[in-house]
């Protein structure tokens, strides 16, 4: 959607609705609002040099002319990798490569950066030669309208969800957030009638029920509004900014009282975030995943397979999510790089990143974990290493009020071997 429609679409939001949104915003603090950016995973430029792009080019216009395209595992392959291709029977993965369009990056600050936690699975001990690569089932238009959603997985995880709440799956009524016509006639006069085919198709099914309301959306992600927001036993402190500790309890508490909405067979909990806000208050975020199974599939639980708890500013819960993406078309199990050579690679401007700062050199590299990245611009869900990098530029920029807190950024290294990657990113000096 263009900027002048967005904001156009913005004006139709009734007071209701924008408190609400607000009020979702200030629960989930800054940490999440961020980690909503992470996912979307929108990259940093990769750019190649004047004269190696047009030799880029013609090497495209020749693949295609042989027939080879983004799905066919010659497209795009050099020598070595073809042949790989050829022998694994493995297609050539593409990097996204959009930038971050003015809407900040991906950073962390701390005083150190051991403050910064998780419950990832993934140790770099990990004797990993593979990992699987998946298609991911929807792609986005210029518009950033979908096409790709399964509806009838989305109002099977809609009914399963309200069942695991307690709600009667027999007498639900699923309804849509498409718009009616009287409010599609409104948008449209406000577009100044250029509405983009699929603007007004539904994204999400919707239930409602006693003190609840459930939405799944095209990602299979199931969100849960408690209404009235639920109150926690008084030993319990569940609030936006309570400690790790507390955190740590409430989440002790929420598996036993959630137990049947969670529904895994070995629930492990990952208490997530540790970074400061402009006020010096620390955020964390409740959320489980199924350590059962190897290593793998721990990995996979915890990348796309989770559950999350969000409380509001007075400790009260009155959020929840389940992720459950749509894993069904896997491209394949993908050789993956050792975590030495990753760095290698980033060293040498082999990453994607949001954050506008170089990278000051190997000792500013703190912290690496590997991840899946799904926002709505990946074509494929594969493994990176996200590499926390501290940023002293940033640092001198807000030493004036932040005293001595850090920043970390965050960069992306493929972690597949870069033989399988069309177009694997180089940084080339500036940022867009």
């Amino acid at each position: 959607m263009r900027t002048e429609q967005f904001s156009d679409a913005l004006n139709l939001l009734n007071d209701d609705i924008i408190e609400e949104t607000g009020r979702i915003r200030n629960g989930l603090g800054q940490k999440n609002r961020r980690k909503g950016w992470r996912q979307r995973s929108v990259a940093a430029v990769c750019a190649a040099c004047a004269a190696g792009a047009a030799c880029w080019g013609i090497w495209v216009f020749l693949q295609q002319e042989m027939g080879h395209t983004a799905d066919n595992p010659g497209f795009l392959a050099g020598a070595s990798g073809d042949l790989a291709n050829r022998e694994q029977g493995l297609p050539l993965l593409s990097i996204p490569e959009e930038s971050a369009d003015a809407m900040g990056y991906e950073g962390y600050m701390a005083y150190d950066i051991s403050e910064l936690v998780n419950g990832n699975p993934w140790r770099e001990d990990m004797a990993l030669s593979a990992l699987p690569v998946f298609k991911n089932p929807l792609s986005y238009n210029e518009n950033h309208i979908a096409s790709g959603a399964d509806f009838v997985k989305m109002r099977e995880i809609l009914v399963e969800t309200a069942g695991r709440l307690g709600l009667d799956k027999d007498s639900l009524v699923v309804t849509d957030n498409a718009p009616d016509e009287e409010k599609r006639k409104i948008i449209t006069e406000k577009m100044g009638g250029e509405v983009p085919e699929g603007y007004f198709n539904p994204t999400e099914l919707k239930v409602q029920g006693e003190g609840l309301k459930i939405a799944v959306d095209q990602t299979m992600t199931a969100v849960v509004s408690f209404e009235p927001e639920v109150e926690l036993p008084g030993e319990y402190r569940f609030a936006v900014h309570s400690t790790y500790d507390d955190m740590v309890k409430a989440a002790d508490y929420l598996e036993n009282a959630y137990g049947d909405f969670i529904e895994m067979e070995n629930p492990r909990k990952d208490i997530s975030g540790g970074d400061y806000n402009i006020y010096f208050q620390q955020a964390y975020t409740v959320g489980f995943y199924d350590g059962d199974g190897d290593e793998v599939s721990r990995i996979l639980n915890y990348n796309f397979y989770r559950t999350e708890f969000y409380g509001s500013e007075d400790g009260k819960l009155f959020l929840a999510r389940s992720f459950q993406r749509d894993l069904s078309q896997k491209v394949g199990d993908y050789p993956i790089i050792a975590v030495e050579k990753a760095k290698e690679l980033l060293l040498n401007g082999s990453y994607i990143t949001t954050v506008p700062y170089e990278i000051p050199g190997g000792d500013y590299v703190k912290k690496v974990e590997l991840i899946y990245r799904t926002g709505q611009t990946e074509q494929y869900f594969m493994p990176y290493y996200c590499f926390y990098v501290e940023l002293p530029e940033a640092a001198r920029e807000k030493e004036a009020w932040a005293g001595e807190l850090k920043t970390y950024g965050a960069y992306y290294v493929p972690a597949v071997e870069s033989e399988y990657i069309a177009n694997m990113p180089l940084w080339d000096g500036s940022f867009q």
